[in-house]
Parts: C-alpha cells; sequence; structure tokens
C-alpha cells in the first residue's frame, strides 16, 4: 500500500474526465457520521444504525470496481480521531501545477493535514492561506478551464479567489460559482461526466452557471433535490473513455448515464452517502490521461 511520497512522482491533472490512471483513497478504518453537513445530521436524527461489517464491504467493492477499470489505488493512514478522513477530495487537489495543499474549515477535518502532507512531501504547487478551499469545490473541468464552487460554509468566496488567481495567472479561465451552504460542496450538485456532459441539480444552481457550462460546450442531465442530497446522485467519478463510478443506489441517474451510452461502475456505497459523501467525495485523482 503506497503511503509515503520519498519516490512520490509530481503529480498534475488538467481535466476532470481524462482516462483515470492514479486515485488517492483513504480507508475508513475510523469511519463514523459526524453531524458536519446537512445530509448526515437528517441520518443521525433518524436513528439509523451503522453496520460496520456493511461498511467495510462496500469500501472493499468501490476499491474493487476502481481497480477493475484499471486505476491505481494509492491511500493516505487513516488517523483515529478524523472520521470523514475517507473524503480524501477535500484536503488536497491535484492541479495543472501540481498538488495544492487545501484549506479545511470544519475544526472535525483539519488534522487531515498532516496525512497529506505524508503522502505529497514537499512537492506542492500551492498551499491554501486565504479563507477556506475545499477540493469538493473545485472543478477541472477540461483543459484551461475551471469552476470553483463557494458557499462560505466550507469554501469561502475568499479561498476561490486566491484558488482561482494561481489558475488564471497559468492562464485558465475559472469560473466562481456562488451556492447556498445547504448543500456542502458544488460536487453534491454538479460533477462532469464525459467533457461533454455533465449531471447538474438545476435547482440548486445558479442558472449563469448552466449558460456558462452550454457556452462550452457542455450539455447536463438535470438531477432533482431529491436524488442530489439523499442519494447524492450528482457524487459520481469520471473514469474516462465514457466509463464512471456511479453508486448502485443512484438507480435514476445510472439509468440516464447508460441511455447515453456511457458504462458504469455501480458499487454499493449507501452508507458513505449517508453521511454526506460518495464516489467524487472518496476520490483525489492523481492523474489522468490527457484528453
Amino acid at each position: 500500500m503506497d503511503t509515503a511520497h520519498p519516490d512520490s512522482p509530481l503529480w498534475t491533472l488538467t481535466s476532470e474526465t481524462g482516462r483515470l490512471t492514479d486515485v488517492l483513497l483513504c480507508r475508513p478504518d475510523h469511519y463514523a457520521w459526524i453531524p458536519t453537513n446537512a445530509i448526515a445530521r437528517a441520518t443521525l436524527a433518524e436513528g439509523r444504525p451503522m453496520d460496520r461489517a456493511a461498511l467495510m464491504a462496500e469500501y472493499a467493492e468501490f476499491e474493487a470496481a476502481l481497480s477493475e477499470a484499471g486505476v491505481r489505488l494509492h491511500h493516505v493512514t487513516p488517523a483515529p480521531g478524523l472520521p470523514y478522513q475517507v473524503y480524501t477530495r477535500d484536503s488536497s487537489q491535484v492541479s495543472p501545477g501540481g498538488p495544492v495543499l487545501t484549506m479545511l474549515a470544519m475544526p472535525q477535518r483539519r488534522g487531515e493535514y498532516a496525512a497529506i502532507l505524508d503522502f505529497y512531501g514537499p512537492r506542492f504547487w500551492h498551499m491554501a492561506t486565504a479563507g477556506t478551499i475545499e477540493g469538493g469545490d473545485i472543478h477541472v473541468i477540461r483543459p484551461g478551464l475551471c469552476a470553483i464552487g463557494h458557499s462560505g460554509g466550507r469554501t469561502s468566496e475568499a479561498g476561490a479567489e486566491q484558488y482561482a488567481g494561481w489558475l488564471r495567472e497559468a492562464g485558465w479561465e475559472v469560473l466562481l460559482v456562488p451556492f447556498d451552504d445547504h448543500f456542502l460542496h458544488l460536487d453534491v450538485i454538479f460533477c462532469m461526466v464525459t467533457d461533454r456532459l455533465a449531471l447538474a441539480c438545476e435547482d440548486a444552481l445558479p442558472p449563469e452557471f448552466l449558460d456558462w457550462l452550454a457556452a462550452h460546450g457542455i450539455a447536463h442531465i438535470n438531477v432533482g433535490y431529491r436524488d442530489a442530497m439523499a442519494d447524492m446522485a450528482c457524487n459520481l467519478l469520471s473514469l474516462g473513455d465514457d466509463r464512471v463510478l456511479s453508486p448502485h443506489h443512484s438507480a435514476k441517474v445510472n439509468a440516464a448515464l447508460r441511455a447515453e451510452g456511457i458504462t458504469v461502475y455501480d458499487p454499493d456505497l449507501r452508507l458513505f452517502a449517508h453521511g454526506g459523501g460518495s464516489a467524487h467525495c472518496m476520490t483525489m485523482p492523481l492523474a489522468r490521461l490527457p484528453l
């Protein structure tokens, strides 16, 4: 299991949808639902039990699906006291210039930085210092094009502007997307499927963002509010080559994707979705083939 940095390459990434070759994960050894987002609070309010054997079985199925898709798995070391470390999307961001150390908003998650430093070592392009920014709000749509969400809940406008500035200095077009913090991260209500197709919860997104996507030739499949929040149905992982990893319980979205000719790997991830994260949240892509 790859957990350390000494011989780590300088990871770079220029799209959300090129063929995924390497991904950063964290096994859920210390996972627990905590009331840090609307989805998890609803789960806890229902008194839903946590079945740890089922949780670990889901994660094994998830890793097996990634391996079947030809993805190399890398891991940070899970630490006690960090129940949401499994959601590796947030604690770092691999960008066109290399890895970026993000700034997590919630005190319950800030300790995740230690394992991230251990994994990447000194090879950071930038480290966030203005406000807060989390990877679930950063969407490297395709080379030269990025969208960054900010709700003030997890990613602040100042944090989004700092990250956008780094990309703009490198010649990228970046759109900042405001949304309500009820939705936690932008990837709860928007994700890229291919370089020309996305999932989007129209009821939760600014119309200007959808118009911007359309102007760049990106169509979208609308995902309803309930499906986006209760099932995390927008929160899929593009594997490239018209393939995605999308949870089995997102049946409506998976059917729509297959109707578009998309191959869907569909492991069971319901217990993770009940905590407010799914396939996109649980993965930090380290490398993709160029589009």
